[in-house]
């Protein structure tokens, strides 16, 4: 399996509450609702988008990314109404290793109802069943319990504090790496 098979047509993945797809200009206004919140932003490698020309920059970019048939990310898609809240995706893959990592971020207004752990899920089941990945592992900044709970409601089981692991927000932050093998996933996603 090569990264130009998967995201050289990004495939469109669905959960009992999502649609992973991907992103596209119109989803602006929706991805600046949640890019633009500071506490959103907060964990995470990007400053919070100060203009809505700013999202659709990012969103130029991710397109640019999916025409390179390059890893790029899935937006969420709340079936309820159709809303982007939020994104998930491989931020690498090594195909070599059959090892990849998580990365994901979510609109405050749909924090603690699960449904990061669902679209995780999703992934991994996806990652395990079409990558043919023997590793998928996902880092979070140790003070962000709730991506740590997700992490641990995927199925990943706890590895080790990478000390200092990442310059975020001008300070050297500690790390909580978490992972899973293909043996230990379920087949249900």
């Amino acid at each position: 399996m090569d990264i130009h098979d998967i995201y050289g047509s990004l495939p469109v993945l669905e959960t009992d509450r999502l649609i992973l797809r991907k992103i596209n200009l119109k989803d602006a206004k929706d991805m600046y609702a949640y890019c633009s919140n500071p506490e959103v932003a907060k964990y995470v490698t990007w400053q919070a988008h100060q203009t809505v020309t700013a999202t659709r920059e990012f969103i130029k970019y991710i397109m640019d990314q999916y025409e390179l048939k390059k890893i790029a990310p899935w937006g969420m898609e709340w079936k309820e109404n159709g809303q982007l809240i939020g994104t998930i995706d491989f931020v690498w893959w090594q195909t070599k290793n059959r090892a990849a990592e998580i990365g994901y971020v979510l609109h405050q207004d749909y924090w603690g109802k699960g449904i990061m752990t669902e679209a995780c899920r999703k992934l991994v089941f996806f990652g395990f069943t079409q990558m043919d990945l023997i590793r998928i592992q996902a880092r979070c900044v140790k003070e962000n319990k709730a991506s740590e709970k997700v992490m641990q409601k995927a199925g990943m089981k706890y590895e080790g504090t990478i000390r200092k692991g990442i310059l975020l927000k001008g300070k050297h932050q500690d790390m909580q790496l978490y992972s899973i093998l293909k043996e230990e996933f379920s087949t249900k996603p």
